[in-house]
């Protein structure tokens, strides 16, 4: 088979915006009383639903204020994302412009309803095919619906696409997924991701020319 599409996490691979979120989860938590790290961030909110994430550090909550924290944490992260701006990983960006010149569909995911308001803010919209994210009855990873369904929309099969996740759910998603995984190592941890198919700490460390190798 050949490279046909590229999916690409959002968060961390495409756009770095784990400090707002990290002290957006910190500023809701603490309110509850609850402290935070970052090894909580990774461990138990990273890559997946708010609620979710909510609801692995406030545990034995009633559902309904679950999802009042929920909405509190995305609050504090657009008033940080309004105030800061999103910072971009131009390295991400010229291998998608990259991709795209050479006829590669480009996807998108995110657990975030966010993403495409995100996307525009950076002026990358127009550079998607397929955006999946969690506006839409998205099942958690590492769960592989979400790059099936993306596989899906790209009209696409498994074997055809390549994934870049940075988190450790979205890694073992995209290989259940029976896609050619690629771990995007944002800090120094690549252990973390050796369930990938190939580990890098950056995306200018491949080309669509190396990409297309793998596929052979």
């Amino acid at each position: 088979m050949s490279l046909k599409g590229a999916i690409f996490d959002l968060d961390g691979v495409i756009i770095n915006s784990v400090p707002l979120h990290f002290r957006a989860w910190k500023k809701m938590f603490a309110e509850y009383g609850r402290e935070f790290t970052m090894k909580d961030y990774e461990d138990k909110v990273d890559g997946i639903p708010r609620a979710d994430g909510a609801k692995a550090v406030l545990t034995n909550m009633p559902e309904e204020e679950i999802e009042k924290a929920a909405a509190k944490k995305q609050g504090y992260f657009l008033g940080f994302l309004e105030e800061e701006g999103i910072n971009v990983y131009e390295t991400t960006v010229a291998l998608i412009e990259e991709l795209r010149r050479n006829s590669v569909k480009i996807g998108v995911i995110s657990s975030s309803r966010n993403c495409s308001g995100i996307l525009r803010k950076a002026g990358l919209y127009l550079l998607v095919d397929a955006e999946i994210n969690g506006t839409m009855t998205v099942k958690g990873k590492p769960d592989p619906w979400i790059f099936e369904e993306i596989g899906k929309t790209l009209e696409l099969k498994s074997d055809e696409c390549v994934v870049f996740e940075d988190a450790v759910l979205g890694v073992e998603a995209g290989k259940r997924a029976n896609m050619f995984t690629i771990g995007v190592d944002r800090r120094n941890k690549p252990e973390r991701l050796s369930e990938a198919d190939l580990v890098i700490s950056d995306l200018s460390q491949v080309n669509y020319e190396k990409l297309c190798n793998f596929f052979k």
